[in-house]
């Protein structure tokens, strides 16, 4: 791995498998994640982005090992992640921090807020209890919260408040990389903003790495350097944002940006891709082309493959038929 990649993943897959019938005697195998590879550089942000259903939090859940992988490989530095037991696993948890969707399920209502932002500290044995309550205090003013909500219980808070909270608790041990599963889903647009500025003030400061999973591309494009494009468990498009979102080369990342206000509406041909994302595994050939407006005999038959490296002047895309940029590209005002 290089020496400038913070995360890496080879061919990493996870899934899982249900069992039906009378007897259950039948067994399903759902891909949420099938054979994905992507780095993400130190502090650098991949927004990764697709449908309900894509697989994307599975592969961020993947990469922390709280869904355990079913194969592939994860690198963290100079570490593989595969195979680690449960302390070594700990040991390295203070460097991979996650910002979950919904903010008040992931905090214990039970707890006041000062309790909840002390605990990481405590575990991994991060100084004196005087020294852990000054960081606690430190954490909520980095958040925008005063010393006033430390013997408050989440319900106490707005939903904007709580994911504040979250974020102060995912950035407590100094994390090198910081995963946020739909961050900002939940909350008004006018506080999704206040979020994402918070989160980009964060990363400056720290100079943290952040994988922003969202089903939202302008949401994404606003904040990431890169983006990543997932269907169905598998990697369709990556590449700069700016040029995904401007000159996208796959069908479906053009079907996504269709769908955002303000980006459809000013492309050449709108063309929209029907129906959802099907559990049904495809037995042969591109697991878009059912859906996929510029499909074509090949695409039935074989299927296409992510290149592996990366076009200075485009996006690169898992597609036999990329679009050109004559086409991809936006109309000029």
């Amino acid at each position: 791995m290089s020496t400038d990649t913070l995360l890496r993943t080879a061919s990493l897959s996870l899934h899982f498998y249900q069992r039906y019938g009378v007897l259950k005697q039948h067994k399903n195998t759902i891909k949420a994640v099938d054979g994905v590879s992507l780095d993400i550089l130190p502090g650098e942000t991949l927004g990764l982005v697709g449908e309900s259903g894509c697989g994307k939090s599975s592969l961020g859940k993947a990469l922390l090992n709280l869904h355990a992988p079913t194969g592939g490989e994860v690198y963290f530095k100079e570490h593989c992640l595969t195979g680690l037991n449960q302390k070594q696993w700990r040991n390295l948890r203070p460097q991979m921090q996650m910002v979950f969707q919904d903010p008040f399920e992931s905090l214990n209502p039970r707890h006041t807020v000062s309790h909840i932002l002390e605990e990481p500290l405590i575990v991994h044995q991060r100084g004196n209890q005087a020294e852990r309550h000054r960081r606690v205090e430190e954490l909520l003013e980095v958040v925008g919260l005063g010393n006033d909500a430390l013997n408050k219980y989440p319900h106490e808070f707005s939903g904007g408040q709580r994911q504040r909270i979250g974020i102060a608790r995912a950035i407590a041990l100094e994390p090198e990389l910081l995963i946020c599963d739909e961050a900002v889903s939940a909350l008004d647009v006018s506080v999704q903003a206040q979020i994402l500025n918070l989160l980009l003030d964060i990363q400056q400061k720290m100079h943290l790495a952040m994988l922003f999973i969202s089903h939202d591309l302008s949401v994404v494009q606003h904040i990431s350097d890169r983006i990543a494009v997932m269907y169905k468990g598998k990697l369709v498009e990556i590449g700069e944002a700016q040029r995904v979102c401007e000159s996208p080369a796959h069908p479906y990342t053009r079907a996504l940006l269709n769908a955002v206000p303000g980006f459809g509406k000013d492309w050449r041909k709108v063309e929209m891709v029907q129906g959802e994302i099907s559990t049904r595994e495809a037995e042969a050939g591109c697991a878009f082309a059912p859906r996929c407006p510029h499909a074509q005999a090949r695409c039935l038959q074989d299927e296409p493959v992510l290149p592996e490296t990366n076009e200075t002047h485009r996006p690169r895309a898992a597609c036999h038929f990329p679009l050109p940029h004559s086409q991809a590209g936006m109309v000029d005002s």
